[in-house]
């Protein structure tokens, strides 16, 4: 099944379908009028005596050298190789694929002058799976993400490798094997595919995804230590967070009271129970996971502007105008990154407290030490709990920001850049940690209930927990715990949490 894109109208949801699903992408055809009027007006500029940048000039500091009209073709190939130097392991196919989807985003929007028939060749490498094979280091997040976009552009032409139905190989081969020819660039086309902001939009983007499943996912295993826990619901109540009035707070007490309602283990010693506060943990949820929700949609809103953005350089506008600008800068997308870094660290921080909260026999309410139905000769959940503050604590070192970092580049030409690319990958693995941590929470969360028995928890609770019994049992003494962790951290990887709740409690990028 073919998506069809329309520049300025591709959501968030979109996105995401894009990805998981891998289904070819191509443009609406409504976008065909503008990217042949632009195209034509670049070409007459390719032939006329004024310079036009990337057209019939060099590139970056070389700007200033005139490039004669026999020599336009050779100058956009001498710029995708020369441009192909990115090192490092290479960009998933998963996220390359959404890369190029991007580009034919960016192109649609008819103002980069871009030849109708390099677009759809890009479209035939999506529906005949051919990926090209990018290296993921090697842009600063400005004058586009020159060196992983130029791979790209590589395996347009016949250059570099590219996977052909999970089969990596030369380009050149990817292309024959799908019986297509590799293509030949038109003037600025070459600057065109390369020149832009696909790949931390996309990186970004798959960040944002996994980040807002993992933190989902946390609300729900939050909601069962709290049970475990015997803590209090009465602050997730509707009246505290109406008064403060963030969004992400309210939404986020919501979704704690919908799934823990009909619960009857916190009910069962509510007389003789002399707590009067829960830890901030389990108090606050709503306050810290709210306002990590209420992050992650704004990250998201920035970054589905930028999807649906034209970000190369020059442009050519409907007056027959080619200007030189600066959309290919990823401030946008480096600040973006940077608050999906924070808001994943700051998820797994508070799912980590409560962790340590669960195994603490001080805290947890009567639950016996490390959760262990036979302390001292089993020691449970004691180094779970440990490797949990690992990744946590790896997480906070990452979360520093990487947009206030930049470095002169290009002879000082490009002499400010984001980072975005950077502040983009580092995600990936985060969310790998913090979809342990979180993992391992449902892991304490599950045993906490299962030692509260014959106590229930409420029905939603209970399905998340037969979830994990399917492949993980409660913890009667100690076994070799590395498989349960794994499998815990893959349930929540999967968004399966998520899925097991239904609609009982939902939460989407919207506000309110």
């Amino acid at each position: 099944m073919t998506v069809y894109l329309k520049p300025g109208a591709v959501s968030l949801a979109n996105l995401e379908a894009l990805y998981r699903d891998q289904h070819p992408a191509a443009l609406d055809p409504a976008c065909e009028s503008a990217i042949k009027a632009s195209a034509d007006i670049l070409a007459k500029a390719a032939t006329g005596e004024a310079p036009v940048y990337g057209v019939n000039t060099g590139f970056g500091k070389l700007a200033n050298k005139r490039i004669d009209s026999k020599d336009i073709e050779t100058l956009q190939r001498n710029l995708i190789l020369s441009h192909s130097a990115g090192v490092g392991d290479p960009i998933e196919p998963a996220v390359m694929r959404l890369i190029m989807a991007l580009k034919l985003i960016s192109l649609g929007r008819g103002v980069s002058g871009v030849r109708l028939d390099t677009i759809r060749h890009l479209e035939k490498m999506l529906a005949n799976d051919v990926v090209p094979v990018a290296p993921s280091q090697g842009s600063v997040g400005a004058s586009g993400d020159l060196a992983p976009l130029a791979h790209m552009a590589a395996a347009m032409i016949g250059e570099g490798e590219a996977w052909f139905r999970g089969d990596r190989m030369p380009a050149a081969n990817a292309l024959a094997a799908a019986r297509m020819n590799p293509i030949v660039l038109g003037p600025k086309e070459g600057l065109g595919l390369i020149n832009g902001t696909q790949v931390s939009t996309a990186l970004a983007l798959v960040g944002l995804f996994d980040a807002w499943r993992a933190a989902r996912s946390a609300l729900i295993t939050g909601a069962l230590s709290t049970d475990a826990a015997m803590g209090s619901a009465a602050p997730f109540r509707t009246e505290i967070q109406s008064v403060r009035g963030h969004q992400g707070q309210i939404d986020a007490a919501v979704f704690l009271r919908a799934i823990m309602d009909g619960s009857k283990i916190r009910e069962s010693h509510r007389i003789d129970d002399n707590r009067v506060q829960d830890p901030y943990c389990i108090r606050c949820q709503p306050q810290v996971m709210g306002a990590c929700i209420d992050l992650l949609r704004q990250a998201g809103r920035t970054l589905e502007i930028e999807a649906n953005a034209a970000t190369d350089n020059p442009l050519v506008f409907e007056d027959g105008s080619i200007i030189s600008g600066g959309n290919f800068h990823a401030e946008p997308v480096a600040f973006a990154a940077d608050q999906i870094a924070l808001a994943v660290a700051e998820v797994g921080s508070i799912a980590q407290r409560r962790i340590a909260l669960m195994v603490d026999p001080t805290l947890s309410y009567g639950l016996p030490a490390f959760l262990s139905p036979d302390p001292g000769v089993n020691s449970g959940f004691m180094i779970a709990e440990v490797t949990s503050a690992a990744l946590m604590s790896e997480n906070k070192q990452r979360a520093a920001p990487s947009s206030i970092d930049s470095t002169p580049t290009s002879c000082n030409q490009e002499d400010h850049v984001s980072m975005a690319c950077h502040g983009a990958r580092r995600l990936g693995s985060m969310n790998k940690n913090l979809s342990q941590i979180v993992g391992i929470e449902l892991l304490t969360g599950a045993q906490g209930i299962w030692l509260r028995a014959p106590l229930e928890t409420s029905n939603p609770l209970k399905d998340v927990i037969a979830l994990l019994r399917e492949t993980v049992p409660a913890l009667e003494s100690d076994r070799y715990m590395a498989d349960d962790l794994a499998a815990a951290g893959e349930l929540v990887r999967e968004g399966k949490l998520v899925d097991v709740i239904g609609n009982v409690a939902t939460l989407d990028w919207r506000i309110g």
